[in-house]
């Protein structure tokens, strides 16, 4: 059997299929792609067993046919194509040529039926979802949540759906950033953790493309529809921490400073910090910031002294300053705004103007212990 197809559409859907593909899969068939053609349209699915992302091209074709098709082969081939439209020729011998304006490439492909059936989400609830606002949650969110194997529900993002706003959640125990949408809401409460590598990819889709995104979702996994794809995930299994409990209240000291500022300080005096810890000392007198950083070992030190708006009593503070840094680069306001209230509880760190009245961001980061 034959179809045709665009090089350039076929190319930049599989492309994107790659970013799930595992560089070394347990199972063989994962290095493939599942090819499933049926009347005038072309399924391809890339798996890595936990995720599954599925892409519908038009063809014209003259039959129905399901094979596995090399991955990494047919990406490197249809990277060196100009646009033009190719055919696939399907024959007996479990080989594929393909045929362009200039030549003919014969690949060996396999059966169809080894590779892993997409799972089917049974008893899905349902969620629609703008792609800029999804795209919004996951960037914000994704760089703080955990490594640790052994907390598995902190490595990924906490979705929170409501009737009252969305939330999005992700921490590490160091540090964790809420984000809410007020003008998103859910019928009934839904919650669920998705982990980091589907995410990833939803972020690399989403990030410029405007359409709405259906979720289905049950206890155990999800399913992302959208233009043409759909990405179908098992979801982390376990109960989120209470993050509202660690997000201190009552916070009476108020820092607003300029957040490029902040930012290149905080990075040019961490590269005078101790290696092992990156402490970097806050101390806020008056309308003056001082951010400084010792490395006793090799009698390194640095300091900056910057103008803010402050209000409050003066305090010496200590934070990693990795995890400042990450955060300030996350917010994308003019101006950031640091509550205080003890040196020993957690800071947090908000924009003074959020993009959108819709949009709510709070990032909280623990504090480290000073050595006087």
């Amino acid at each position: 059997m034959k179809f045709i197809v665009s090089s350039s559409l076929l190319l930049k859907n599989v492309q994107v299929l790659g970013g799930i593909l595992n560089t070394n899969n347990t199972l063989p068939i994962l290095d493939y792609f599942l090819f499933e053609i049926s009347k005038n349209l072309l399924k391809v699915t890339a798996s890595d067993l936990e995720s599954t992302l599925s892409a519908d091209i038009e063809i014209e074709a003259n039959n129905d046919k399901v094979i596995a098709v090399p991955a990494k082969l047919l990406i490197d081939t249809l990277k060196t194509f100009p646009e033009q439209p190719l055919t696939f020729n399907i024959l007996e011998n479990n080989t594929i040529e393909i045929s362009s304006n200039h030549g003919k490439y014969a690949l060996a492909y396999a059966k169809g039926d080894e590779f892993p059936k997409t799972l089917t989400i049974r008893d899905a609830s349902n969620s629609t979802i703008s792609s800029q606002v999804l795209f919004q949650a996951i960037n914000t969110t994704i760089f703080a949540s955990g490594n640790d194997d052994l907390r598995p529900v902190m490595s990924g993002v906490f979705f929170q759906f409501s009737n009252e706003s969305s939330t999005f959640v992700a921490t590490d125990a160091h540090k964790l950033v809420r984000y809410v949408r007020t003008d998103f809401k859910s019928d009934k409460l839904v919650e669920f953790i998705m982990p980091k590598k589907p995410l990833n990819i939803l972020k690399g889709i989403l990030m410029n493309n405007i359409y709405d995104v259906n979720i289905e979702y049950n206890e155990s996994n999800a399913k992302f529809t959208f233009s043409n794809l759909s990405l179908t995930c098992r979801l982390i299994d376990g109960k989120y921490p209470n993050y509202e409990a660690v997000i201190p209240k009552e916070n009476p000291n108020l820092l607003i400073i300029d957040r490029s500022l902040f930012l290149n300080s905080t990075k040019r005096v961490s590269i005078f910090s101790n290696k092992t810890t990156h402490q970097i000392r806050l101390k806020i007198t008056g309308n003056e910031l001082v951010i400084s950083a010792e490395d006793l070992d090799y009698s390194n030190k640095a300091e900056e002294r910057l103008s803010c708006n402050y209000n409050g009593d003066d305090i010496e503070i200590g934070f990693n300053s990795r995890f400042l840094t990450e955060m300030l680069s996350n917010l994308s306001s003019d101006e950031v705004k640091l509550e205080l209230s003890l040196p020993n509880r957690a800071g947090i760190l908000m924009p003074t103007k959020s993009e959108s009245e819709a949009e709510q961001i709070t990032m909280l980061v623990m504090p480290v212990m000073l050595n006087s």
